[in-house]
C-alpha cells in the first residue's frame, strides 16, 4: 500500500480540491487521508483497490469534518478563479470552458459533486462509485442524471 501512494496522491489531492472546493483544504484532507491509510496500514487487505479504498477514506474524512465544523461547509465553495486550475497544454479557450464545467460541478449539491467526480473524472463505473459512496447504484445513477440536467441549464445546446 505504502508503495501505491505516491502515484495515486495526484488523483486523491483533485478528489479533495473538488470536494473542499480550495487548494489548502485539499492539500490538508489528502494529507489526512494519507496519513490515515499510514495508520491503518493494517487494515488494507491485499487485493483491494488502493485508489477506491483511498477515495472512500478521503470521503470518510471529509464528512466527518464536515459534521464537526459546520463553519467549514459555508467555505465549500470558492471561484473558480482562486483555485487556479489552468492547463500547460490547452488553449485559453478550453481553459475557461474547462473552468466554467469545474465550476459548475463546485456548485452542484455535495452528493451529486461526488458523484459526478467519481464516474466522470476519475472514471469509475456506477458499480464502483456506489461501493465507495455506500449507497445503491440506483442512487448513483439518479445523481448523475440530477448533475446533468443541472449542468446542461448552464449550458444550453447552441444547435437549438
Amino acid at each position: 500500500m505504502r508503495e501505491g501512494l505516491p502515484a495515486l496522491y495526484p488523483r486523491l489531492w483533485r478528489f479533495a480540491l473538488m470536494l473542499s472546493g480550495s487548494r489548502a483544504a485539499a492539500d490538508d484532507l489528502a494529507q489526512k487521508a494519507c496519513t490515515r491509510a499510514l495508520e491503518n496500514a493494517g487494515k488494507f487487505e491485499p487485493g483491494t483497490h488502493l485508489d477506491r479504498w483511498m477515495f472512500t477514506l478521503t470521503r470518510r474524512i471529509w464528512l466527518n469534518e464536515l459534521r464537526s465544523e459546520a463553519v467549514r461547509r459555508g467555505n465549500g465553495l470558492v471561484p473558480v478563479e482562486e483555485v487556479e486550475l489552468t492547463s500547460n497544454t490547452a488553449s485559453s479557450e478550453a481553459n475557461i470552458f474547462t473552468g466554467e464545467v469545474f465550476n459548475a460541478i463546485r456548485n452542484l449539491p455535495e452528493s451529486q459533486r461526488e458523484t459526478v467526480l467519481l464516474v466522470y473524472v476519475e472514471g469509475y463505473a456506477y458499480k464502483d462509485a456506489a461501493q465507495m459512496l455506500e449507497i445503491p447504484i440506483g442512487t448513483v445513477m439518479s445523481r448523475l442524471a440530477a448533475a446533468r440536467k443541472s449542468i446542461a441549464q448552464k449550458f444550453p445546446d447552441e444547435r437549438a
